[in-house]
């Protein structure tokens, strides 16, 4: 099935132009409609910060997301894109949702299933979708985020194709509208995918949790934040579970239950703790580990995702969010959220649950000569500054620089160069493995994101990592360099990489993949 954009225009709204196609001009237009709302402050619906707003309450009990699930291996639903006037910790707030609610609804799919969603934008501004993690077709009507963008009143069906021996796991979705990204995030934009596992995971309650944040003003809008802000990449006061400030989870003792948690965050980092409980890793973005890990803590890296195993014993316990520092000096962002989530467990005990089953490792990469060897840089500054990263015209501060691009977004490279959706920068073969070392010459962190393939951390500053893990979003520590390979396995097209700090991927640390045939 194809389809274009089609013409659906918010009442009163004046007709659209026709299908949005991606030539440089279209492109610099986009641009442009980003860089005017920077210009101002944020996007045309942000506000200025303004003092004076009521203290949002949390403690209500934990409302999921609604979910959604396939039927005879298709889901097909409609999500409308828009403003809406939802609850926030008690006090009315004005976001933008997927079908009236934030986070939108969770999808379940089945490997072998096919996604078929009418995206329909009613907002001021385009907008697109990517399915963050899935291992589907970048081209067409599936993630093509490079060529179908949907201007204010358009349409757009897309229709993804789930390979049938999909990893299982917890995915999500969000818009990727370049110099938008980060604006759509923080306003709302976004939901949970679960691919299910083949043979069930013994749990009491699979629960999906997105963590989220934002800064609202007095009248419940978003803010707008400054250039220096999104250099470091923005962080806001309220930090959310599904929408919730502090909500309450109930479970009775000798419980076993699954956690899906998603970082949907634009900038923070989320190092997580539960004390008082069992915590076990049972996945990190879609890669299932081999058994449950046992921790004390978890790392959840901006778009990345952690599956948790919670045995819970009688008592109250907090989710709390520690210090990430994040900078090359071990300060900065991320500051500890404090307590994300209260889980109190009272009542009868239930029976013990069976073992998890055993999952395959995936392939070790570490066994394939990979056929090419590529390096690339990271880079953040203002044009004309000193030249950290190697390139020039790329400074570096450390993170306490205000470098932009005039608009209001970081100006950020790969390789010296910044994001041009018309340009390719790679071109890797189907069917070949290779082997990518991410330089990081800039004073902060970044989280590392490739669309379609995930990869295979084998080295960090040199060092052999030994685990065989699949993530989709690996670490770059300030100054340290990151070494994975990548099996290239199929889906001819052109995609993207880019850093999860979404401040970074506007501002530009973003690069064009093309897989051509072998």
């Amino acid at each position: 099935m194809t389809s274009t954009p089609s013409t659906d225009p918010a009442p009163g709204a004046e007709p659209p132009p026709g299908p949005l196609r991606l030539t440089r001009r279209r492109a610099l237009q986009l641009g442009g409609l980003g860089l005017l709302g920077a210009s101002l402050g944020g996007t045309a619906w942000a506000r200025p910060a303004a003092p004076g707003g009521p203290v949002p309450a949390g403690g209500d009990p934990l409302a999921e997301p609604p979910t959604l699930s396939s039927q005879d291996g298709v889901l097909r639903t409609r999500l409308e894109v828009a403003e809406t006037t939802v609850t926030v910790g008690g006090r009315r707030a004005r976001l933008l949702t997927y079908a009236g609610t934030v986070p939108g609804p969770t999808l379940r799919l089945r490997p072998g299933d096919r996604l078929q969603v009418q995206l329909v934008n009613r907002l001021a501004v385009p907008t697109n979708l990517h399915t963050h993690g899935l291992h589907v077709s970048p081209s067409g009507n599936a993630d093509n985020t490079l060529t179908v963008h949907l201007l204010p009143g358009e349409s757009f069906d897309y229709d993804i194709a789930v390979p049938g021996g999909h990893p299982p796991g917890t995915y999500w979705y969000h818009p990727h509208e370049h110099h938008l990204v980060t604006d759509q995030l923080w306003g709302g934009l976004f939901g949970a995918i679960v691919v299910e596992d083949p043979e069930e995971v013994p749990v009491t309650r699979d629960r999906v949790l997105v963590v989220s944040d934002t800064t609202l003003d007095a009248s419940g809008h978003p803010v707008a934040v400054s250039t220096a802000e999104r250099f470091r990449g923005r962080e806001g006061e309220l930090v959310l579970v599904d929408g919730q400030l502090q909500p309450v989870l109930s479970a009775p003792p000798g419980a076993r239950e699954r956690w899906r948690v998603v970082n949907a965050c634009a900038s923070r980092f989320l190092r997580l703790r539960l004390d008082g409980q069992q915590l076990a890793l049972l996945a990190v973005d879609g890669g299932r580990l081999p058994e449950p890990r046992p921790v004390e803590q978890v790392d959840v890296l901006p778009g990345g995702r952690a599956d948790l195993l919670v045995t819970t014993t009688a008592g109250t316990s907090e989710l709390t969010g520690l210090p990430f520092p994040r900078m090359r000096r071990g300060d900065g962002p991320s500051a500890a959220p404090g307590v994300l989530a209260t889980l109190q467990v009272a009542g009868a005990p239930v029976p013990a649950l069976p073992p998890v089953p055993p999952i395959a490792l995936p392939a070790d990469l570490r066994a394939v000569e990979p056929v090419a060897r590529r390096r690339l840089v990271l880079g953040m500054g203002a044009p004309g500054g000193r030249a950290d990263d190697g390139h020039e015209g790329h400074d570096d501060s450390g993170g306490d620089g205000a470098g932009g691009d005039g608009g209001g977004h970081a100006i950020a490279s790969i390789d010296g160069r910044s994001f041009d959706p018309a340009r390719t920068d790679h071109v890797v073969r189907l069917g070949t493995v290779e082997e990518w070392t991410w330089v990081n010459r800039s004073g902060m962190d970044h989280p590392m994101h490739l669309h379609v393939w995930p990869v295979q951390v084998v080295a960090e500053d040199g060092r052999p990592v030994t685990a065989v893990e699949r993530q989709d979003v690996v670490l770059v520590r300030a100054g340290g360099e990151l070494t994975v390979r990548i099996p290239f396995t199929d889906f001819p097209g052109r995609t993207l990489a880019h850093c999860h700090i979404s401040d970074h991927e506007d501002g530009g640390m973003m690069a064009v993949v093309e897989a051509v045939p072998g």
